[in-house]
């Protein structure tokens, strides 16, 4: 049990180390002839109270700084999604995997600099405005899409798809933010807009942006009902969702490699129903998130 929770602590798992220090603790407690057995209750006691002092710290303490750019590298490493994709794509991954850590500066960065890149700028954009949206940035994120409107960026079919995903964004948060369409030209349709955004959509997302999914649990504190969550971040198929550390018990009894039969997928153009596996479940380290859980639920074909 104590090497058990010795794991936990040194994961930075602090209540699961403390509930197995507290088992360890009971267990020798129940022990009547147990030798040195006030000694080893004593220093199971001062493992407690140094987790207790390290859980004050993390919850009262600053938020942490960004990690350093040698273990933000190693995220982009470890966590991308896929193997065997193109350049560009990878480099897409790797931001989004600094994003769904709460390393939002360089993301951001990383992102920017791959609106360079025409067959992944619209998926590029998107994420920008998802790490501003994720900060509660609103502000940020429509001032950067009119500045995105005033200039020659993007294709005007390559912008209405970043419109259609921040207005459907903005309006769950209700904000109305009547953000100009660029598919208008001085106040007319231009007549190839409708075939174009089919065929932008047709061709550089194989899958549809998911804003929200609606989760039924089978187990927990909401067994039985169905808990609606905000996708923060997505790559193809793959959805990360940045759970609050104030409803991780949601989220306990899901582990990876677990199928999740009832989903409902929200998109700007769609609800359906599907399934998806529990890809994985991290605790955020550091940054503005730090203390949230990163949950990735990967989109099962029908």
């Amino acid at each position: 049990m104590l090497q058990e929770a010795e794991i936990y602590r040194s994961q930075g798992l602090i209540s699961e180390a403390h509930s197995k220090y507290q088992e360890a603790a009971n267990f020798v407690n129940s022990i009547e002839n147990l030798k040195n057995k006030q000694s080893l209750l004593n220093a199971i006691i001062d493992k407690i109270e140094a987790l207790d002092n390290t859980k004050e710290k993390v919850e009262k303490g600053p938020t942490s700084p960004e990690l350093s750019k040698k273990a933000q590298d190693l995220i982009k490493n470890l966590f991308s999604f896929s193997e065997n994709i193109d350049e560009d794509n990878a480099a897409l991954e790797g931001a989004v995997a600094l994003a769904r850590f709460g390393q939002f500066v360089r993301a951001i960065n990383e992102f920017t600099a791959l609106l360079a890149n025409d067959n992944v700028k619209v998926e590029a954009a998107k994420n920008i405005l998802r790490c501003h949206l994720t900060t509660n940035a609103t502000d940020e994120a429509t001032d950067l899409y009119h500045r995105w409107h005033a200039d020659e960026t993007f294709q005007p079919n390559q912008l209405e798809l970043v419109r259609v995903y921040l207005d459907d964004a903005l309006q769950k948060k209700g904000i109305d933010a009547m953000l100009p369409s660029a598919m208008k030209a001085e106040g007319k349709v231009a007549a190839n807009a409708e075939p174009s955004l089919q065929a932008a959509e047709e061709s550089d997302e194989e899958f549809l942006d998911i804003t929200s999914i609606g989760i039924t649990f089978e187990s927990g504190p909401k067994k039985g009902k169905m808990v609606e969550f905000d996708v923060n971040f997505q790559s193809g198929n793959m959805l990360s969702l940045i759970i609050s550390k104030q409803d991780q018990e949601l989220i306990e009894d899901l582990k990876a490699g677990m199928e999740l039969q009832d989903i409902q997928f929200f998109s700007p153009i769609a609800i359906f129903n599907g399934a998806g596996v529990v890809a994985s479940k991290t605790q955020i380290k550091s940054g503005p998130k730090q203390g949230d859980h990163c949950l990735d639920i990967r989109i099962k074909s029908s």
